[in-house]
Parts: structure tokens; sequence; C-alpha cells
């Protein structure tokens, strides 16, 4: 299938309370984990990928995130000023939509990451994408293909590929969402940039039969969500990377 997602958006607009005191003055997204911030990292991914514009939505320490976007030779780099209030995950897309236009995008999480080292799991998302089938494609991961989680599952897949909620999240063979998403915009409309969740629009799609999942291959996904979990992840990073090099 010809790549036909071209734009990315990373949410880095969050608070990052959990990560406090690290976060008292660096936001989430720009703090290091293995020498790189976490949203290089994510951006990386996305260039990996042939993604080659993004949109940063901002709020929290917002100067320092456009500030370093501005360094960045790649991707191209548009801002989605939040500054005034902050309008979580539902109402941060729907304000960046004219920044995103009508083909489908990647959305990305600039606080959790993963390292792969087979096909780039982002490209095999947007190969995979059919927006005559699906409305949203999530990637997601086995908890063993994790570092830093420690709560249960999101979803489970059918054969087909299709999601549905997890009814038990202590269901070991339970899917979790990586925070890595392609969207079909088309679902957006009529939406309000008001605050509210992307969840919204997961159980739409679930309802309807078109929300769809890929299970990252090859790869390893990281979330640090206080500053306790920096360094095992930290440790773990280097257990891979140590591991990939030989």
């Amino acid at each position: 299938m010809v790549n036909s997602v071209k734009k990315a958006m990373i949410l880095a607009a969050g608070l990052g309370t959990r990560l406090r005191p690290i976060t008292d003055t660096v936001p989430k997204p720009l703090v290091p984990v293995g020498g790189r911030t976490m949203l290089d990292r994510s951006l990386d991914l996305a260039v990996g990928a042939g993604i080659t514009e993004a949109v940063v939505n901002v709020h929290y320490l917002a100067e320092q995130i456009v500030d370093h976007c501005a360094r960045r030779a790649a991707p191209a780099i548009a801002i989605s000023d939040e500054t005034d209030r902050i309008l979580e995950t539902g109402g941060g897309v729907v304000k960046a939509l004219p920044l995103l236009g009508s083909d489908p995008f990647l959305l990305l999480n600039a606080d959790t990451f993963w390292v792969e080292w087979g096909k780039p799991n982002l490209r095999a998302m947007i190969e995979m994408f059919d927006p005559a089938r699906m409305d949203i494609l999530l990637m997601l991961c086995r908890l063993s293909d994790t570092t830093g989680h420690g709560g249960g599952g999101d979803f489970s897949m059918d054969g087909d590929g299709r999601l549905a909620r997890l009814a038990d999240k202590s269901d070991p063979s339970g899917l979790l969402y990586a925070g890595a998403t392609i969207y079909n915009p088309a679902i957006f409309a009529g939406a309000d940039a008001e605050p509210h969740s992307l969840n919204l629009y997961y159980d739409r799609a679930i309802a309807a039969g078109r929300l769809f999942g890929h299970v990252m291959q090859d790869g390893h996904w990281f979330t640090v969500g206080t500053p306790e979990a920096l360094p095992a992840a930290e440790t773990r990073l280097k257990e891979l990377q140590s591991a990939l090099a030989d």
C-alpha cells in the first residue's frame, strides 16, 4: 500500500505531575532517558517511518518545547498552542486538525517510547491502515515487552485484528496501548476543540467494528511515570542496547 500517512501529531501538552520534582522545571517530554529526550525519541520513530511533517501541541513550560523543536532538522514541526488552557487528548487533536489536513495522520505520545530492532513498527502500521475498514489503528504491545508499566492490559484482539476493551485487566493475554495511533480525520467531523478524551472515539470505533490493532514486533516499550522509574528505564535500555550491539 502506498504510504498515505505523511504527517504526525505529538502530544506534548501534559503536566507530568507524577514525575515531580523533575518536571517542576522541565516538561516531561524533554526529560532525557538514556541521554535522549522522550520527545526526540518519538520524533525519531516518526521520521524513521517516513513522516515529513509533525504538529506538536504545547501547554506546560511551552517555551522550552518550542525552542527544542526549533533546533531539530527533521521533521518540519508546527506548534499547536494550548497555553491558554489544556484541552486533553481529544480537544488537542481537534484544535490541531487545520494543521494536520484531511489525510490519515499518525498520533504519538511524547512521554512514552519504544526501541525496536526489526522492521519499523510505524511503517508496518502505515502499510496496514485501510480507511475503508478502519477509523483508528492502535499500536499495542504485550505486557512482557514493557518497562515501567505496573498495570494490566487495555484491549483484546480478534482474529481479524479488531479490538475490544479488555473485560479483565488482569488477563495476561491482554494488550497494552503503546502510545501510537493512526486516525482517519473524518471521525472528528463536528467535534469542538473543548477538553475531552480520545477514548470517546475509541468507543465509537469499537461499536462500529472499526477499531483495529497492530501488535508491536521486535521491540520493547517504555513509560517513565515517576522519578523512581527513571533509573529502571535507563538500566533496561542499556541492557537492550548492549544485546543489540553483540
